[in-house]
């Protein structure tokens, strides 16, 4: 009898409710520390709640993982539920300790679990939840699912392009000097993920000009890879994603695109109006890129 696995995974990848409901997600909330204290995204607040509280946040709040506490309640929980382990698909360790603090609770809970660094966050978390448990109903074993999840994850893209560096600015990650200037000249950047980091790939004046360099990475993958969705990501931008979804899908008749909200942990660096896309490249003819899964052992 194969083993009863509880799939989690953290706010970073936003699932929608329903979601959640319909596949048994257990969802550990990234936290926003504001003056008064840290909040639970979508816990203690809705995202409307948040984005007004970052309007009018006299200090820019910080991002912090779940407690460490919280995540072993989890753990003992699923014990006591029945599972025999879970597998653990969390935000890119370069952005949260959430990934990490795993190793600690599952020992703590004497819980066995497989965490998976996603090295991204959104979109592809949830296309790995749903590749984990197709596996899992065809009948194979959790690390032979971890190593197909790890590889989706070296396959997986999402660049985006901040509203503006005054956000990154207040988050530390920019200069005064240059948010200043960026915001002077209508200088836009474009970040995208490599290896799990989030890295400044372009400056461009004007976001249309930005847009134009996501879509050309995307044009890029096109060429050597299979992508039969994309997502339009947005921090509190759903007309403005809506819209560019209009222009792709005259542009790419045969992608599937799709409109979805950031964590509220990547609008606090990032700023209201980001906007980006998010694919998971399927390169079908490629070997399977073998990586040891990591399980914690008790």
């Amino acid at each position: 009898m194969g083993k009863k696995i509880a799939w989690v995974t953290d706010t970073a990848a936003l699932l929608d409710e329903k979601f959640i409901q319909d596949n048994q997600i257990y969802v550990l909330p990234l936290n926003i520390v504001f003056e008064e204290g840290a909040l639970r995204e979508t816990v203690d607040m809705t995202h409307d709640q948040f984005y007004e509280k970052l309007r009018n946040a006299k200090k820019n709040p910080k991002t912090s993982q779940p407690a460490i506490g919280e995540v072993v309640d989890l753990y003992k929980s699923l014990k006591e539920q029945g599972y025999t382990c879970a597998i653990a698909i969390h935000t890119s360790q370069h952005l949260s300790g959430t990934y990490q603090s795993t190793f600690t609770a599952a020992g703590q809970a004497e819980f066995e679990v497989y965490p998976v660094d996603s090295k991204i966050g959104s979109f592809p978390m949830m296309k790995m939840i749903k590749l984990g448990q197709q596996l899992e109903r065809e009948g194979f074993e959790p690390g032979y699912i971890v190593e197909r999840i790890n590889e989706m994850a070296d396959n997986s893209e999402l660049s985006f392009i901040p509203a503006n560096l005054s956000q990154l600015h207040k988050s530390g990650r920019v200069s005064g000097t240059q948010a200043f200037l960026s915001n002077l000249l209508n200088i836009k950047v474009v970040i995208s993920f490599e290896d799990g980091k989030p890295v400044m790939k372009e400056k461009v004046r004007a976001t249309t000009r930005a847009k134009t360099y996501v879509q050309n990475v995307l044009n890029t993958d096109l060429e050597k890879s299979i992508i039969p969705e994309v997502a339009i990501i947005h921090c509190n931008d759903e007309e403005g994603a809506t819209a560019w979804k209009k222009a792709l899908e005259n542009e790419y008749p045969l992608i599937n695109f799709s409109v979805l909200p950031l964590s509220a942990c990547v609008a606090v660096h990032a700023g209201e109006g980001t906007l980006g896309l998010s694919w998971v490249r399927l390169p079908e003819l490629a070997p399977l890129k073998k990586k040891k899964a990591e399980l914690v052992t008790i």
